[in-house]
């Protein structure tokens, strides 16, 4: 006897589920950054994930350099 099928759960609209090893992290910003981030990622034929991503690195990598305190 065959098991009856479980009705297809329907396509998601709107935001892709990340890439690879990727997770997402919700956060707060002024609009006006918002809108000039997503302005630079359309100019530079890249995401805002990508540039945001790219610019916490290099502030821990100041940060970490920096040294303690």
């Amino acid at each position: 006897m065959k098991k009856p099928k479980k009705p297809k759960k329907p396509k998601r609209k709107g935001r892709k589920p990340p890439e690879g090893d990727k997770r997402q992290f919700l956060t707060t910003m002024d609009p006006e950054v918002i809108k000039a981030v997503k302005l630079a990622a359309i100019e530079d034929e890249t995401s805002a994930s990508l540039i945001l991503e790219k610019a916490a690195k290099e502030f821990l990598e100041r940060r970490k350099s920096k040294g303690p305190g």
